[in-house]
């Protein structure tokens, strides 16, 4: 499988129940992503996390399924046409 470039957008509802399990599934696949920015939305007790990421699509299809189990978590990605 070859490697493209792309990125995950999650957003995290209640973060301080479910942002911990995120930041788990996220260690686990940490040599995948180059890199990520999250805004917490304290009035809301929201979190918006941005991940750029240098996969394959098996490897960016298992990170976000393991992310979207988590309750309260939304997930979406995409990832360029081709490898160059």
């Amino acid at each position: 499988m070859v490697k493209r470039l792309g990125f995950v957008g999650v957003i995290i509802e209640n973060r301080k129940k479910s942002a911990p399990l995120v930041n788990t599934v996220l260690t686990e696949f940490g040599d995948l992503i180059v890199g990520r920015m999250g805004i917490p939305h304290a009035k809301k007790d929201h979190s918006v996390i941005a991940l750029i990421v240098d996969a394959t699509t098996d490897q960016v299809g298992a990170m976000t399924g393991k992310l979207g189990k988590i309750p309260g978590v939304s997930v979406k990605s995409a990832l360029s046409k081709s490898d160059n």
